[in-house]
């Protein structure tokens, strides 16, 4: 337990977002499902939709040598670009899940690295935490994956200005969804 609370208060020192109780989390990927994200981490709430444009670029791969995984294919990563940007999803949680979500990331296993970036809402700039695969090796998202990722952002985020699955570029036009937005929040 103390280690815990040493892992919440680094990440709390130097994060406006975090409070005494809770953390601003970007999701990408899998994680902009809520029933996904909820799983180990129940605390989870939508907060927003967001924007990262800190040059950075969504791409689907694997870490180190690995081949597969229990997705069967790729999954999401950011990865630096100059002049990209990451839709995504804000979702604000308790401190007392900050361990699981990095355990879920695999960061005790070297694949995820945490860090904290600047995402624009309609509401402001918001400090987020958020991960990066370590060691990262391009590798197409599977099917289901892929499925996962795309009827979610079609159907409830908006549409992706642009998806890169390895060398497939999936490129549609953004549109803010505050219907959706306020549906989350129930």
């Amino acid at each position: 337990m103390i280690g815990n609370l040493a892992h919440i208060a680094r990440f709390c020192l130097g994060n406006m977002a975090a409070t005494t109780d809770h953390f601003m989390y970007f999701a990408f990927g899998s994680n902009l499902l809520k029933e996904r994200l909820q799983l180990a981490n129940p605390s989870a709430i939508f907060h927003c939709t967001g924007r990262l444009k800190q040059n950075y670029t969504l791409n689907f791969g694997l870490w180190g040598e690995h081949i597969d995984n229990r997705w069967h294919g790729g999954v999401a990563t950011i990865e630096q670009k100059e002049g990209g940007e990451v839709w995504g999803v804000v979702w604000r949680m308790s401190n007392d899940h900050l361990a699981s979500l990095d355990q879920q990331e695999g960061v005790d296993m070297g694949m995820y690295f945490p860090l904290e970036v600047t995402v624009e809402t309609d509401n402001g700039a918001l400090l987020c935490r958020t991960y990066q695969m370590n060691r990262f090796h391009a590798c197409p998202p599977s099917p289901q994956y892929k499925q996962v990722n795309t009827h979610w952002t079609h159907t409830r985020l908006f549409s992706l200005t642009t998806m890169q699955t390895g060398t497939h570029t999936y490129t549609h036009k953004p549109a803010p969804l505050p219907a959706v937005q306020a549906s989350e929040r129930k």
